[in-house]
């Protein structure tokens, strides 16, 4: 814990030192979570707190043409060591000419349009511990080549070194039941994480429609979860690491009031050869009585050929939300939906809002509850881990 404490520090100087320079931003986030039962783990807490840091210096030269951006990344968990982490989110040397474009270092890229769940984003590792539901990564070392030309956008990705996916430890919460021991991965491929993963993608858009269609082979993201014991004898999930060819499409497109959003693909490992698609709309009320304020209505569903035996929950499921957008100077937002499960009807509820204090203070709350979980649904050890979370952040 005092190695960790020692770089939130440091990290924490290097805000006060250099925040005033244009080259540089950073923010400071104070965020407690409180969980409204008891845990299914005595181990577990009722409540947590946490503090993270996030530096990025970026740097532009030759008249933009090259570009250095570095953004680290640290978080002190009260409870949960595993939780208790620092990542280097980007690490990126960028050069860019007549629609020709290298990016070499550790970088991240996102691949997708849905709400929920993000079906094709495959090039960086999901960031759990930050929080469950996949919108956080971990930095990826790689080296992209890019160019634009009349018939679209090529990506060509060539990635050296996989980072396995981290899981909460013992004391941390939410969490599955039994707890996922990472420290017992293990891959398909001899060559383990440095089995070197490449990544091709075609994107275009089409007026009011943006396409894009990529194939990756390399170790997948997402583990099989196999049961065993960990060195206490204790009954753990071991993760599984697989080598696969995936082949994917993504679909968005605006008509009128309407955002279209499609994603899917087809998959092959070392034990399935399946089909997968996500996909949705969303209509928006523009100046609802008369004011500022947007609303939109979030319609979308999941599908996974795989049945309960995907890797992700998200195999069944459909999703009813709504969005709120104030529009105001203090970019005050509330998203609100429902996932649920039209198998065995399990349901997944989540409200999460933002506004900004003056110009440099953003406060966010978050709501997560798990309701008539199935016993044979993946999510059945979460079923006493709904919580509320309180984030107050701060900008230099």
């Amino acid at each position: 814990m005092t190695r960790w404490l020692l770089m939130a520090a440091a990290m924490l100087s290097a805000v006060a030192s250099h925040a005033a320079s244009k080259d540089w931003r950073a923010e400071v986030s104070a965020e407690l979570r409180a969980f409204t039962e008891s845990p299914v783990d005595t181990r577990q807490h009722g409540a947590n707190l946490s503090l993270s840091a996030e530096v990025e210096y970026h740097n532009a030269w030759d008249d933009g043409r090259h570009a250095l951006t570095v953004r680290p990344f640290v978080r002190v968990d009260q409870h949960d060591d595993k939780r208790t982490h620092a990542d280097l989110r980007e690490a990126v040397w960028t050069f860019h000419d007549s629609g020709f474009e290298v990016r070499l270092g550790v970088d991240k890229v996102f691949w997708g349009v849905t709400e929920v769940y993000h079906l094709v984003d495959i090039i960086n590792q999901t960031d759990v511990l930050e929080n469950p539901d996949g919108e956080q990564k971990l930095g990826q070392p790689m080296l992209k080549l890019s160019r634009e030309t009349d018939l679209g956008t090529i990506d060509l990705f060539l990635l050296p070194w996989f980072r396995e996916r981290e899981y909460p430890g013992k004391q941390g919460r939410p969490r599955t039941q039994p707890r996922i021991a990472d420290e017992l991965s293990s891959y398909s491929s001899d060559q383990g994480r440095h089995h070197v993963d490449v990544a091709l993608r075609w994107s275009k858009n089409l007026g009011d429609w943006d396409l894009g269609i990529a194939h990756f082979r390399g170790t997948g993201r997402e583990p099989r979860l196999l049961p065993g014991f960990d060195g206490d004898g204790e009954l753990v999930l071991k993760p599984r690491y697989d080598v696969i060819h995936q082949t994917s499409m993504d679909l968005q497109g605006v008509v009128d009031s309407w955002l279209w959003k499609l994603e899917a693909l087809t998959r092959s490992d070392a034990e399935d050869d399946f089909i997968a698609a996500t996909g949705g709309v969303e209509y928006t009320f523009y100046g609802v009585a008369d004011s500022s304020s947007d609303i939109g209505v979030l319609a979308e569903v999941m599908w996974d050929e795989r049945g309960e035996a995907a890797t992700s929950p998200f195999n069944r499921d459909a999703f009813l939300g709504m969005r709120w957008v104030a529009n105001d100077v203090d970019g005050t937002e509330l998203l609100a939906g429902v996932v649920s499960d039209w198998n065995n009807g399990s349901r997944f509820i989540n409200v999460e809002a933002s506004r900004r204090i003056g110009n440099d203070i953003k406060v966010g709350l978050q709501a997560r509850a798990w309701a008539a979980v199935d016993r044979q649904d993946t999510l059945y050890g979460l079923r006493r881990d709904d919580y509320v979370e309180l984030k107050l952040t701060r900008y230099f």
